[in-house]
């Protein structure tokens, strides 16, 4: 039995000690965890120390009655259970400062109608349900304010709208799930207005993980020159919660909010017509198998085949049997969209891209310094504005540029246009179409597209040896020829 005691005695001091211990872990990394949340919204210099225990007034214990003022908790100036709770859950990136307070120095755009591009897209929801998120939260301010928003599908926007993870280029980086959902920026030129949404979390059009649309609101409300409201009910509050969509709707402080900016919507009496909104069209996206569907250019790249259709592109490679689909401006976002020719020099690893009277040099998903050039640097004579269609025959290192019924033939070896062109397209590639959309060359042949039509040319034989679909290599004709498509299938 004295041994018995002993054994108790000595786990009660190690059990006890332990215990301590742990206590002791947890409450510095709830005091680090607080040190953190009032550095980051409440303007907590870093080299201050935390010394929450102390019953005075120091910088420390008004930091902390100040956050539990806006964030409606009991004023304690203390660490307690529901300070503690609250510190932990998920809210809007950018720091807290009074109720439904503008930014400092009130800045607001000094105009009525904004334009706003997304630039990427989470992986966590169909684009369709992101572009619809987007625009319905616009859509909330637009209702109360004489505010109206366009997209854009390329350049810069006054409200660029991204996914990113971690550090990101702006020095507020994201910390992963949880925590900091987004963050955006007042009213201004630059990255100002511009909207940064945390992909580490999960984003969702219902309450099963984080609504994108609810987010949405309160960032774009940081947009349009709201900062955070003390008053629960606002959707500028800083934390987030889930909220009943089909009830969901600005509170009066969001709206006296936004007002004191930009004043309320126009007023109309009964026989003022309502000016419709501008809305730009929706630019479709194109279906791979749709039977009428025509090529803007087609390259080669690397051993793949590009074909461009308006801001997109279809990705042909050889270990995957379905062409893979992006957006242009995912592997090159300085480039435009709605392309009119593309071929590759393969000695120099090169693609080069034509819009207009320009073209870019592309070497893998870099553009090449010096781009984008005039064509007339090529050669072109003053009246040629456009290239409809361009391939370079490797094998000859001569490149050829179809413009409406006629072309023109390039050496790559001298770099320059030769003489005796241009010439008819139905004279040296008879059975071709005299309209070239676009053309490459791949197993020795010619392939040329106009509108739905795909030629197979043989340039020895010069003849045309098969016609199909367009869109027959994005594996949408019951009959493809394997034995020539094979490779890229």
């Amino acid at each position: 039995m004295k041994h018995l005691a002993i054994l108790v005695l000595l786990c009660l001091s190690v059990c006890s000690a332990y215990t301590l211990k742990r206590g002791a872990k947890e409450e510095a990394t709830s005091v680090d965890l607080a040190r953190k949340y009032l550095e980051d919204y409440y303007n907590l210099a870093k080299d201050v120390k935390m010394f929450v225990r102390r019953k005075d007034s120091g910088s420390v214990v008004k930091k902390i009655r100040e956050m539990q003022k806006f964030l409606g908790l009991e004023v304690t100036g203390k660490l307690d259970s529901d300070t503690l709770e609250v510190i932990r859950k998920p809210r809007c990136g950018v720091p807290d400062v009074g109720h439904f307070t503008t930014f400092p120095g009130t800045p607001k755009w000094r105009k009525t109608h904004l334009t706003y591009r997304i630039v990427n897209y989470t992986p966590d929801l169909p684009r369709d349900a992101v572009d619809s998120a987007i625009e319905r939260a616009l859509k909330v301010w637009e209702e109360v304010t004489p505010l109206t928003f366009s997209r854009l599908y390329e350049g810069e926007a006054d409200i660029m709208i991204s996914f990113a993870v971690g550090e990101h280029g702006d020095f507020f980086p994201f910390y992963g799930p949880g925590g900091s959902l987004a963050h955006a920026y007042p009213p201004g030129p630059g990255f100002h207005g511009d909207v940064h949404f945390d992909d580490d979390e999960n984003w969702t059009e219902d309450a099963s993980g984080t609504n994108l649309f609810l987010v949405a609101v309160h960032e774009l409300g940081h947009s349009l020159g709201l900062s955070h409201s003390a008053n629960v009910k606002a959707v500028m509050h800083p934390l987030y919660k889930s909220t009943d969509l089909a009830q969901f709707r600005l509170s009066q402080d969001d709206v006296d909010g936004i007002q004191s900016l930009y004043g309320p919507p126009p007023a109309f009496s009964d026989d003022t017509p309502v000016p419709t909104k501008p809305v730009p069209p929706r630019p479709v996206t194109p279906a791979k198998c749709d039977p009428a569907l025509s090529f803007d250019a087609v390259s080669t790249l690397r051993g793949e085949v590009l074909f461009f259709k308006d801001r997109y592109f279809w990705r042909k490679t050889r270990w995957n049997p379905e062409p893979e689909f992006h957006l242009i401006s995912t592997f090159w976002p300085s480039l435009p969209s709605h392309l009119d020719a593309a071929y590759e020099v393969n000695s120099k690893d090169t693609v080069f891209i034509f819009k207009g009277n320009q073209f870019w040099a592309v070497r893998g998903s870099e553009i090449q310094a010096g781009y984008p050039r005039r064509i007339h640097t090529l050669g072109f004579p003053p009246t040629i504005r456009k290239i409809d269609a361009a391939l370079s025959d490797k094998d000859k290192k001569k490149t050829y540029f179809f413009v409406e019924d006629k072309y023109w033939r390039f050496d790559e070896n001298s770099q320059s246009m030769e003489h005796g062109f241009p010439r008819l397209i139905a004279d040296d590639f008879p059975g071709v179409e005299p309209k070239v959309d676009a053309v490459f060359q791949a197993f020795g042949f010619f392939y040329f597209f106009s509108g739905s039509s795909q030629f197979e040319f043989d340039p020895n034989a010069r003849m045309v040896t098969h016609i199909w679909k367009s869109n027959s290599w994005l594996r949408c004709q019951a009959r493809q020829r394997k034995d020539r498509h094979r490779h890229f299938k």
